[in-house]
């Protein structure tokens, strides 16, 4: 048995054989052609491989993964982005739409309230309806084709009454937020009914003063009613005055700029003492004790 499986035996020559050198041959070449197609890599190009394979799959990785919270980030920021805000209307914008059909009031300032717009619309129309004179009033935050409120306001009124029948009765308030001013404009009839007195106190008293304390609904409302009770011919209410207040300076006077320096000098003469006499003491201190 061991001779059958000895090596030896596998190469020995078959009985009978004729060419046994060209199978030894044959044998020997199949061996070497086997062995070459089972060559093995190296174990460093199997491990180098597997790592470059582990790498690249982590980048793909990382790549989608940074794509997808891009991609969720910027949908997220478009859906909690505030919507875009509506135009403001403009100076030309009140001059194109015309006069307010029943509210009698343009707040393009956007500066009133809803209780004051409601109180302006309550005197106008009582107004209107007994006098037959209509007042409307115009808020703008700042003029930029005119010079001043009294141009705009001529302007306004020829552009919404074009003729003298269209605009004798109206009166238009026009107040400038930014330039803290207002005007007072109207055809003949409204100017007659009114009076210049009365005109010339509130444009400069009710209008300007209280704009200038940023009290615009007052303005408004007090501008209202000064100009009704003149058209029902009832007393003047008045109007609010400039009020002069003196402003305390911020600087120090002479004196006491004087009494500040001397006193810093004696500080800073006392510091530059300690600083010298105690390491001198300290000094002469050490070298006794020697």
């Amino acid at each position: 048995m061991e001779t059958l499986l000895s090596p030896s035996t596998l190469f020995a020559p078959v009985r009978g054989s004729k060419k046994p050198s060209s199978l030894v041959a044959v044998s020997s070449r199949s061996a070497v052609s086997c062995c070459a197609l089972r060559k093995p890599q190296p174990a460093a190009a199997l491990a180098a491989s597997s790592h470059g394979d582990r790498v690249g799959g982590a980048r793909s990785w990382a790549s989608f993964l940074h794509h997808g919270l891009a991609a969720a980030a910027l949908s997220l920021a478009i859906s909690l982005a505030p919507a875009p805000a509506p135009a403001a209307a403009s100076e030309f914008d009140v001059l194109n739409d015309g006069p307010p059909v029943d509210s009698y009031v343009v707040d393009d300032a956007g500066v009133l309230s809803r209780v004051t717009k409601s109180d302006v619309k309550r005197l106008a129309r009582d107004l209107e309806a007994r006098k037959n004179i209509r007042l409307n009033f115009i808020t703008v935050r700042k003029l930029t084709s005119k010079a001043d409120a009294f141009e705009y306001a001529d302007q306004v009124l020829e552009k919404w009454y074009p003729t003298i029948e269209e605009g004798s009765n109206k009166g238009i308030v026009v107040l400038v937020t930014s330039q803290k001013e207002g005007a007072i404009t109207g055809g003949p009839a409204f100017v007659k009914a009114v009076g210049d007195q009365i005109l010339d106190a509130t444009v400069s008293e009710n209008l300007p003063v209280l704009a200038t304390d940023e009290k615009y609904n007052e303005a408004i409302f007090s501008t209202a009613r000064r100009l009704a009770a003149a058209i029902d011919g009832l007393p003047d209410p008045g109007g609010p005055s400039f009020k002069e207040n003196k402003r305390e300076s911020n600087f120090k006077t002479k004196e006491e700029t004087e009494e500040k320096r001397g006193q810093f000098t004696l500080v800073v003469g006392g510091l530059l003492v300690i600083a010298f006499v105690v390491p001198m003491a300290q000094y002469y201190a050490y070298i006794s004790k020697k």
